[in-house]
Parts: C-alpha cells; sequence; structure tokens
C-alpha cells in the first residue's frame, strides 16, 4: 500500500523526491521488507531501489538490516522528522561556520579591495538596476542598513513597518547604536501599533495620518547617507515573488530629489499616532 497522493506531496515538501516518497510510504505499510518486493509494490525499478533504500537510510526514513537478502526496518515518521530535522539544523551550523570562517580570511579582504578599485571606474549614473521579489528587496535593503554611516530614513506602509520590524530591527539598532540617525515615516493603525511602539528604541518615528495636509502616499522608500535610494515600484496587494522595487546609487537621486520629499512629509506629519483602545489605560 502507498500513501495517498496528497501525503506524497507533503513528503516532498520536506526533501523526498518521488520515488523515496513511494518507497517510504510502502515500507511503512509493512514494516520490514527487501528491495525487490517494496520495487514490485510501487514500481520504483529494482535497480533504484537499493539506491534509494541507501538514501532513505542516510536521511533517518529507514534502518538496513544485516541479513540475506537484505531487508529494511521503516522508522516511525515522528522520528524520521526529528532525524532530518537534526540533520538540517546540522549542516546549518557547519554552513555558518564556513561563512564566518570564510569572513573573517584575507579572502574577503581581497575581494573587497578589489570591489573598491571597481568602484572607482563606475560612473554613478550605472550604480543602480531593479529588484525582484521581496526576499531579494529585504536582503538589499538590510545590506543598505548596514553600510549606513550618517542617516537611514524611510517611508514605508503599515505592512511596511510590521515587515521592518519583524526583518530589520537588530540591524537599525546596530546602526542607532554606532551614531545613525534613523527616521521611520509610516501609518499607524491599531493592526501595526504593536510594531511602531517596537521600532522606537531604535529610530526616530512619526504618524502619516490621512487627515494631514500631505495624505498617506501609497509609495515605498529607503535613503541611506543621502547617496543610496531604493524605491518600491508596486502594490503591496502582489505575490512576494512579483514584489518589484529600483534601486540607485545616485547621491543627485538621493540628495536632491527624494531627501525633499522625505523631508517636507516628515515636517508634516503626526508624531504620536493615537494608541487603540486596547492598549488605553482607564480614563
Amino acid at each position: 500500500m502507498v500513501a495517498s497522493q496528497e501525503t506524497l506531496d507533503k513528503l516532498e515538501d520536506i526533501g523526498l523526491n518521488m520515488y523515496e516518497r513511494k518507497i517510504y510510504s510502502a515500507l511503512l505499510g509493512r514494516g520490514v521488507s527487501t528491495a525487490g518486493e517494496l520495487s514490485e509494490m510501487t514500481n520504483v525499478p529494482r535497480s533504484r531501489a537499493y539506491d534509494v533504500l541507501e538514501s532513505l537510510a542516510e536521511k533517518g526514513f529507514a534502518v538496513i538490516k544485516s541479513s540475506k537478502p537484505m531487508e529494511y526496518v521503516s522508522i516511525p515518521p515522528q522520528q524520521a522528522i526529528e532525524n532530518i530535522k537534526k540533520q538540517h539544523r546540522q549542516e546549518l551550523q557547519e554552513k555558518i561556520g564556513r561563512l564566518e570562517d570564510f569572513k573573517e580570511s584575507e579572502a574577503v579582504s581581497e575581494l573587497e579591495s578589489l570591489y573598491d578599485q571597481g568602484l572607482e571606474l563606475v560612473d554613478p549614473a550605472d550604480m543602480s538596476g531593479s529588484l525582484k521579489g521581496s526576499r531579494q528587496i529585504q536582503q538589499h535593503q538590510g545590506t543598505m542598513f548596514q553600510d549606513a554611516n550618517e542617516s537611514i530614513r524611510i517611508l514605508t506602509s503599515e505592512e511596511g513597518l510590521k515587515d521592518l520590524r519583524e526583518n530589520h530591527m537588530s540591524t537599525l539598532q546596530e546602526a542607532k547604536d554606532q551614531g545613525v540617525n534613523v527616521k521611520i515615516l509610516a501609518p499607524v493603525s491599531d493592526e501595526n501599533f504593536e510594531h511602531y511602539e517596537g521600532l522606537k528604541n531604535v529610530a526616530e518615528l512619526r504618524h502619516l495620518s490621512e487627515d494631514e495636509e500631505f495624505n498617506t502616499p501609497e509609495g515605498r522608500f529607503s535613503i541611506v547617507d543621502n547617496d543610496a535610494v531604493t524605491m518600491s515600484m508596486t502594490h503591496e496587494e502582489v505575490h512576494s515573488t512579483q514584489d518589484s522595487a529600483f534601486w540607485s546609487q545616485s547621491d543627485h537621486l538621493a540628495e536632491n530629489t527624494m531627501a525633499p520629499v522625505f523631508e517636507t512629509l516628515w515636517n508634516n506629519a503626526g508624531k504620536e499616532p493615537e494608541k487603540p483602545d486596547s492598549v488605553k489605560g482607564p480614563e
């Protein structure tokens, strides 16, 4: 007996290929079996069944018995999940360790030197491009915030305020600790008030209200040190994979175009939003 297609699809989500999914589910139904028996049950070629079962054993989904013919014992699903979680944690720690070692190596210093040399030859107008997908945009913004020396100015949305707290809080805290002036301008409502409160320790915040002379803008952008800009190019309603943004290292765009827009909005925004009823004290 092989599991339903829906269950097989779920097994794919945790890293089992098609043959592994079929053979593991069949092995669970038998408890102990040979490669030949499982091959017949699942229509997996016998020549492949041995490799698949060996792979399942390495991943912690089966145990190989020392017998003739060779038999395989299924590992209960809960235990198998813990086995693969442990493997992923170990692999992640090893990868992080290699990255940390590389970060401290002379190789990175050499690469940084090459980057600096190349940067001197590049026209600032060429240092621009597009970003596709929320993850890439978040990574790029995080890099910009890390490179800040003087100021970070962010205009964002209600949902964007949540994103800043969940994905960039520690980076903004480090920037503030290093003397970078951080300002965040966003509409605040009952739904995102907790994120507004959470960011107050790392930035100056002002509330954009629809009642202000300058109504809440649709766009989202960030300016770092008056020489780098990232601007959203899509509405928040799009799927995260379709989210797109424009970035530029142009100090002209940052200082002469976007910074005045931010400062105008900042100066006309409310300093404190109204607290939602859920956090108000007794009257």
